[in-house]
């Protein structure tokens, strides 16, 4: 028996038809780049994420560059981003000209820790080579960071906070999504994402009008908004009055379709990842190191289940020989990787950032994990060491 690592497939059997017949309706209707699909989703996500606007747009890393580009962020600021995450987050940073500045997380969440975050933005203003301008928090592995203390931080400071919630939109925290706190939320739809597309996919959400605005220019090659073209007199297509740079970030029709039909049911896939969960908790906690914590007041979408073995890579090689798949997220933290290390790193380093890298591991997890197989992981977890 293969156990997929994600099964990304076993949603089919409940709503395969409704999608193909959502696909279908668009390749018949030719509209592929911005028809009506694309707008009602973005209103329905809008809604279900609680946020005046949703913006769709290309994939996950587009939607934290383009928030970036909406902010002016670039040359001399400095972003506050954690280590222990995928390479997007601190990329996106780099690829605006601006400075990446590392910060270690809580050895329980393994997400942003405000404290050494409040302590490495006193030493980047001591300095005084950077700007201090965003914090990009992280919900790694699809829970809530510890935003009202990050909320905080940012405030005292008149810092952006960026919610990255690629791994973690539908997570909520005191009942509230991330956007409560944030000054926008950047949303990821890869296909292995707990609301995944039928290929890539991201999106912005927001309060701010003004910035809905110049999200939705930069989107379309830095096109004229609304304000624009009046302010200009411009009648003709908008695309063809540039009024700052921008980029070709446009979300397909056709997975604005599959993501229509995904949403509606994303709210029970949500319970049944929490069930799931709380079921690989209770049966393994005697036999790990750690099994996840999730934040008090929390509620995660479990976008991975990562444990902490002191064995990790031979628990690995044991599971995969008997047909169990696993995956390490992340084995190198980003100020560690050839591309970042030049990169500055709060005080005293990110002690937790390396030891967590070293422990973790991530068992198969989706919300249709049928529970014979996930007692086959549980055993042969159990049958190691």
């Amino acid at each position: 028996m293969s156990i997929p690592f994600i099964d990304i497939q076993a949603q089919r059997g409940l709503i395969g038809d409704a999608i193909d017949t959502a696909m279908l309706a668009v390749a018949k209707s030719g509209q592929f780049i911005m028809g009506p699909q694309v707008r009602e989703f973005e209103t329905k996500l809008a809604a279900f994420g609680e946020a005046k606007h949703a913006l769709s747009c290309s994939n996950g890393t587009d939607s934290l560059m383009f928030l970036l580009m909406a902010w002016g962020v670039g040359p001399g600021d400095a972003v506050f981003c954690p280590s222990f995450t995928f390479a997007a987050t601190a990329e996106v940073v780099a690829l605006v000209g601006a400075t990446p500045v590392f910060v270690d997380i809580d050895p329980d969440t393994y997400n942003m820790d405000a404290v050494h975050l409040e302590a490495a933005i006193e030493v980047i203003k001591r300095e005084g080579r950077f700007r201090p301008r965003v914090v990009i928090a992280v919900d790694l592995f699809g829970q809530p960071a510890d935003y009202p203390a990050i909320a905080a931080v940012t405030r005292e400071y008149g810092l952006k906070l960026l919610a990255d919630t690629a791994q973690g939109f539908g997570c909520r925290l005191q009942e509230k999504h991330p956007l409560h706190w944030a000054d926008a939320s950047s949303l990821s739809f890869f296909p292995a994402k707990p609301l995944g597309a039928y290929g890539d996919g991201g999106a912005i959400l927001t309060n701010d009008d003004e910035l809905h605005d110049v999200l939705t220019s930069i989107r379309v090659h830095g096109q004229a908004t609304s304000r624009d073209a009046a302010a200009r007199g411009f009648e003709h297509d908008p695309k063809y009055l540039n009024m700052r740079l921008g980029s070709n970030g446009r979300l397909d029709t056709i997975q604005a379709a599959v993501l229509i039909e995904k949403l509606a049911i994303f709210d029970d896939e949500i319970a049944r990842r929490n069930r799931i969960a709380a079921r690989y908790g209770d049966a393994l906690a005697p036999h790990v190191a750690v099994v996840p914590s999730v934040i008090v007041g929390g509620v995660s979408v479990w976008a991975q289940y990562t444990i902490e073995h002191e064995d990790r890579d031979g628990l690995a090689a044991h599971l995969k020989s008997r047909g169990i798949p696993t995956a390490v997220y992340y084995p190198i933290p980003l100020h560690q990787q050839p591309a970042y290390s030049h990169y500055p790193v709060g005080p005293s380093g990110l002690a937790v950032t390396e030891s967590k890298a070293k422990r973790v591991i991530s068992l198969p997890m989706s919300a249709y994990l049928d529970e014979g197989i996930q007692d086959t992981i549980v055993e042969g977890l159990k049958s190691y060491g």
